[in-house]
């Protein structure tokens, strides 16, 4: 979370109640194993968003435990939508599975892989795109994913502000994911195929919609 915005994000999410079990469980479960998830104000966004009619089909770069995938899964389940959703880490893999397991969605499908090789073995297109993944690869995923992204579609890029080390002093190690991240940002003003908006909270979340 923008440490600038960090007492408006708290009035919203102390506003915000959720009463689902296996939601709340996977909100403790991040905490204490410092898994890092949407916040709850993105979650919302989230949620609002997918719920657009036109929003059916849905690719997901980086399942987590499937807290963010599970969130959206449950809105287009009504609309017979599907969620690809792909996760690199064996551990995570295997707790979101069980997840997805508990909340009793059948329009998941779960990916085991790299998505820098998964996204390109795809044979879908879709209306919504959420990527939150690997720093490093934003650039790659967002590439990769806009060929399989149907006309008025959108991509949204979570934590693209990186903790705010893209506009203030950061550790050295991370300079070449904020140089990367830089690029990205630069390259999604410069497009000429759809519309870009960067939207200070979170982390930092990134729109960019595909022209009809």
């Amino acid at each position: 979370m923008l440490e600038e915005l960090k007492d408006a994000n708290k009035y919203i999410t102390d506003k915000i109640i959720e009463t689902d079990k296996l939601i709340l469980e996977m909100e403790d479960y991040a905490q204490e194993h410092n898994v890092p998830i949407v916040t709850k104000e993105v979650a919302e966004y989230l949620k609002f968003i997918v719920q657009d009619k036109n929003i059916v089909n849905i690719l997901e770069v980086g399942t987590a435990i499937g807290y963010s995938g599970i969130l959206m899964a449950n809105e287009i389940v009504k609309k017979d939508g599907k969620l690809y959703t792909i996760e690199i880490d064996d551990e995570r893999f295997n707790i979101a599975q069980e997840n997805i397991k508990k909340s009793k969605l059948n329009n998941i499908i779960s990916i085991k892989g790299d998505a820098t090789e998964e996204i390109n073995k795809i044979n879908e297109t879709f209306d919504f795109v959420f990527i939150d993944a690997s720093k490093g690869h934003y650039m790659k995923f967002f590439e990769d994913s806009i060929k399989l992204l149907n006309k008025d579609g959108i991509i949204f890029i979570d934590n693209i502000m990186f903790r705010g080390y893209l506009y203030k002093e950061y550790p050295k190690r991370f300079k070449t994911i904020v140089k990367r991240l830089n690029e990205f940002i630069d390259s999604l003003y410069a497009r000429n195929d759809g519309n870009f908006v960067l939207l200070p909270f979170g982390d930092g979340v990134g729109l960019y919609r595909r022209k009809k």
